[in-house]
């Protein structure tokens, strides 16, 4: 599933070619598409076409395209396959392609915004802008936590949050009412840099332990960035269709059974939330 890293890198490279840009054409050939829309397709077309796109905004996952007029935005979140691509405007159907908008930019003239998506978690919808502090985030994104890339993330908020947590820090970390963005992948790569393992009760980490995994998960997901995320398969892509590579960089997260990059003992992997955790038993010890 993209995560904070894969979906910054989708809004980035949107950013410059929508931005200022005017939405001439919608069209949706796959209402699954829309389920965040609970309108329909024709009232998601009709609240689309003529506007123009102010900016590309972000928070955890969620990725959406702030409009001109009312207070509304395109808001998108790309679930386990969705991609955002820019093709040009008479290019032809993407495989799983789900709903073509077509652009017209004032510098980069006219452009066609696609939302593929094979295996049909992902969404788009139009949705109401409304205040969350100093932030203006859509209305299906005010629940979600600010993520650690936020300029308004609170860090002393967020130790004190995970300190009252009885849970495992790694269920902490995947909370999204916590901190949202960190992922599966990252969770397991900040906890190794850490030293810490996955199953240590929040409730136990010191304040020094927690403010060293806050660190070392921007450091991950800053790597992340630099490198265009990462990408096991073909279903995620940045906006040209290009694969990122910090698979290449993973010290953890789906090594298991290979040696651990500091000590040398194998990497563990156990089953966790339907998903998988992988930790080194002999670096992050369970104390």
């Amino acid at each position: 599933m993209p995560e904070l890293p894969e979906v910054e890198v989708v809004r980035a490279g949107l950013a410059p070619a929508v931005t200022g840009a005017t939405i001439t054409g919608v069209s949706v050939l796959d209402e699954r598409a829309l389920t965040r829309h609970a309108a329909g397709a024709a009232d998601f077309v009709g609240r689309l076409e003529g506007r123009t796109v102010r900016a590309a905004a972000r928070r955890g996952k969620f990725l959406w395209l702030p409009l001109d007029g009312d207070e509304a935005a395109l808001i998108a979140h790309l679930g386990m396959s969705g991609q955002m691509l820019l093709r040009a405007p008479d290019a032809p159907l993407e495989r799983h392609e789900r709903v073509r908008m077509h652009v017209e930019h004032p510098t980069h003239g006219e452009l066609a915004v696609v939302f593929a998506d094979q295996r049909t978690f992902g969404s788009l919808a139009v949705d109401a802008l409304i205040a969350d502090g100093p932030s203006i985030v859509p209305s299906q994104v005010r629940h979600i936590a600010r993520d650690p890339l936020d300029p308004f993330f609170d860090d002393l908020d967020f130790v004190a949050a995970v300190r009252r947590r009885l849970s495992a820090i790694k269920r902490v970390m995947l909370d999204q009412t916590v901190v949202s963005g960190i992922g599966n992948i990252y969770a397991d790569e900040a906890l190794w840099a850490s030293r810490i393992h996955p199953e240590t009760s929040a409730d136990r980490l010191s304040t020094q332990a927690v403010r060293r995994l806050l660190g070392e998960v921007r450091s991950v997901l800053a790597k992340a960035l630099a490198e265009g995320g990462t990408s096991f398969d073909a279903q995620y892509v940045n906006v040209n269709g290009q694969a990122g590579y910090f698979a290449h960089s993973l010290n953890a997260y789906g090594r298991g059974g290979q040696p651990c990059p500091r000590c040398g003992g194998p990497i563990r992997r156990e089953a966790f939330m339907n998903r998988s955790s992988h930790y080194c038993p002999r670096c992050q010890r369970r104390r």
